[in-house]
């Protein structure tokens, strides 16, 4: 099997088992600025407009040379976009959201629509033009060169809840969707609909899955009850879905949703998507047999080796142990794409990244 193969029959989009369980993975700038410089391999960066989902869509050479089995690509900033940093080291994105860099992610320090209350608030704020000068210059360059080895998914992450949130704010936004103020349904909306567009154009271009990304959970329970998720945000999701496999009828619907999030499950699943990513490890509802038992005739499963303390501090034994776990179980019988639950970050020596690596080909 080649890599695209060897995806799809992961992904249940083919008949039987892979070869072997694939793999993928996501680099900091840090390491992935270290391993460009050891292989030899020019890094090129796809700026992204939300910050740190730069790092989902940049360095496939690289990645894919290392041992990934998919390229990922998605929208750039517009070429007419440049940031300039005020003195404080902050500066404004695309979305028109203050930014300033943390210790390992972005964080968002002004948000454009703090003080929104309505629905004309909403329809006032003017999203980013989807259709910018070389939002798509990458997509289609990376399409051209791998579509017919990798599986080439499109990456519209920050999807609808967390680009809410981004936007309004996270404190706000939840009590406002408890309070059911009248903007939170339209900004939801709105949210959907720039990123529909985005997924569309990634579509023409010729991905072949989307990748949505929203947490709805912490690290031991939902951020917001199951049936204000089915009220308020459910129907949108479908709506999306459908709209893309109007576009695509065999496009793959992928969602990435981190924390404790196994009792939406099942409505993630009625919505539409097929690959449930990360399988965030060490959280409630989260063990590997209980994955496997309760959706593994739902889903295909990506990702699930931690990145928080495994990855970091773990010995090489208990890395070896927890891919040799995930993959018999998660595994069994397919449907499974091993991956770190995160974006692997500087804590992580190049070391264990490659071990990482090279012990998922070994039990893979």
């Amino acid at each position: 099997m080649n890599s695209r193969e060897r995806v799809l029959t992961a992904f249940k989009r083919l008949p039987g088992e892979p070869d072997r369980v694939p793999i993928q993975f996501d680099l900091c700038r840090n390491l992935a600025d270290h391993f460009g410089k050891a292989l030899n391999i020019p890094v090129h960066y796809t700026e992204n407009l939300y910050e740190d989902v730069t790092y989902r869509i940049s360095a496939n050479e690289l990645r894919i040379a290392m041992g990934s089995d998919v390229v990922i690509t998605g929208a750039s900033v517009s070429d007419d976009f440049k940031i300039v940093k005020d003195a404080d080291g902050t500066w404004l994105n695309e979305y028109r959201m203050r930014m300033r860099q943390g210790d390992i992610y972005v964080e968002v320090v002004d948000y454009p629509l703090a003080r929104a209350e309505t629905k004309a608030d909403i329809e006032a704020y003017q999203f980013p033009d989807p259709d910018a000068p070389g939002r798509y210059r990458d997509a289609v360059a990376l399409v051209k060169k791998y579509k017919n080895d990798y599986l080439v998914i499109g990456d519209i992450e920050v999807t609808v809840f967390s680009l809410a949130h981004q936007l309004a704010g996270m404190e706000k936004l939840l009590i406002d969707m408890m309070m059911e103020t009248e903007y939170v349904v339209p900004l939801f909306e709105a949210c959907a609909e720039f990123q529909t567009q985005i997924g569309l154009r990634l579509i023409g271009k010729g991905v072949e899955a989307l990748w949505f990304g929203d947490d709805f959970g912490t690290q031991v329970s939902l951020l917001i009850p199951p049936e204000t998720f089915r009220d308020q945000l459910k129907p949108i999701y479908k709506r999306m879905i459908d709209r893309f496999k109007e576009a695509k009828p065999d496009i793959i619907p992928i969602l990435h949703c981190d924390g404790a999030v196994a009792d939406l499950l099942d409505d993630i699943r009625e919505i539409g998507f097929e690959v449930f990513n990360p399988v965030q490890p060490g959280v409630p509802g989260h063990l590997p047999q209980d994955m496997k038992t309760n959706f593994g005739d739902k889903f295909a499963f990506w990702g699930a080796i931690d990145q928080q303390d495994l990855l970091p501090n773990g010995t090489d034994e208990e890395l070896e142990r927890d891919i040799t776990e995930k993959i018999a179980i998660l595994g069994k019988g397919g449907g499974y794409m091993i991956s770190p639950a995160h974006i692997i970050q500087a804590d992580v020596s190049p070391e264990r990244v490659m071990l990482f690596i090279d012990l998922c080909k070994k039990h893979g």
